[in-house]
């Protein structure tokens, strides 16, 4: 008796493993046995715990990510530094020598240059990075249990830490091109630090548009390509004018990141509290609404 009721017991389970929508009966015996759905969707509260438990694996494997990167080469990680640096020769050298007008009302448009180039690069890198996350992890998210949204956090973080060297070269070439010492170079940390926050929160953002809708991906490097172009990269967003496209250019997140990044390290800029709390704004924002945009499709990832 004992042994054909563990048999059919077993049997309604596994329906019940089974069936994503349970009945009012089924689920009632699945909390009975403490049995939870597959790939469900945690609370928010909990889900952020389990993130914070599970953080040294999100560090860990944003630390692979960032090794990998032109491992294959001989460089290796030079690359990371060195391919910035010559975009900004090459950039410099149509900007300043052969379109001498563009950088005309810019006096240190080397340093002005490579920060624009540097942090543009970073943060259009959490885009790409993030649409492609879940795609490149999918055997990781198929044979493993843990919160998906470690994927675009650890993805941002390779990012981040594949920057860090960027910033002595900044600081020298702030330095070699005539840049005083000052305080404001300190500002230049915090400034990182909330274009990671927000860039966490668009590789978030880019994971689940994509995994949901695959052609969106097509669409990235044009929506980089236009960030570039418009964000005061190699010319200074006040060409925009005082008008309602001019104030939404200056105050659009990529060109403030820029604009902090200036301030911080050529005299020419002066700290501007503004662009500070827009700086805020930008990434509590994007990263507490990205966050929750894609924790709604946690059940959804891995699933094809």
């Amino acid at each position: 008796m004992e042994n054909r009721w563990g048999c059919a017991g077993r049997g309604r389970l596994s329906v019940l493993l089974l069936d994503v929508t349970l009945p009012a009966s089924g689920a009632a015996l699945a909390r009975e046995y403490g049995l939870k759905k597959v790939g469900g969707r945690p609370p928010l509260g909990k889900y952020l715990a389990q993130i914070w438990e599970r953080r040294y694996f999100a560090i860990n494997l944003a630390q692979g990510k960032a090794y990998a990167r032109n491992q294959g080469s001989y460089l290796g990680q030079l690359w990371a530094v060195l391919t910035p640096l010559l975009w900004a020769v090459l950039y410099y050298c149509i900007f300043a020598i052969v379109l001498p007008r563009v950088s005309a009302d810019i006096d240190n448009f080397a340093a002005f240059l490579v920060i624009g180039l540097f942090i543009i690069r970073f943060l259009s890198g959490a885009l790409s990075g993030g649409a492609g996350s879940i795609e490149k992890n999918s055997t990781l998210i198929a044979s493993l249990q843990f919160p998906r949204a470690l994927i675009p956090i650890s993805t941002s973080l390779a990012d981040l830490l594949t920057f860090l060297p960027s910033l002595v070269v900044l600081m020298g070439v702030a330095l070699f091109t005539g840049e005083p010492i000052r305080w404001q170079m300190l500002l230049l940390a915090p400034t990182v630090v909330l274009a990671y926050v927000f860039a966490t929160g668009v590789a978030c953002i880019s994971a689940r548009l994509v995994s949901q809708v695959s052609d969106l991906k097509q669409l990235i490097p044009f929506i980089n390509r236009a960030l570039f172009y418009t964000s005061g990269v190699f010319f200074s967003v006040a060409r925009y004018g005082d008008g309602w496209f001019g104030t939404a250019m200056t105050y659009q997140p990529f060109a403030v990141y820029l604009d902090l990044g200036r301030s911080a390290l050529i005299a020419q800029y002066q700290v501007n509290p503004v662009m500070w709390a827009w700086a805020l704004f930008w990434a509590v924002a994007t990263c507490g609404v990205g966050f929750v945009y894609f924790w709604r499709a946690e059940a959804s990832y891995g699933r094809g």
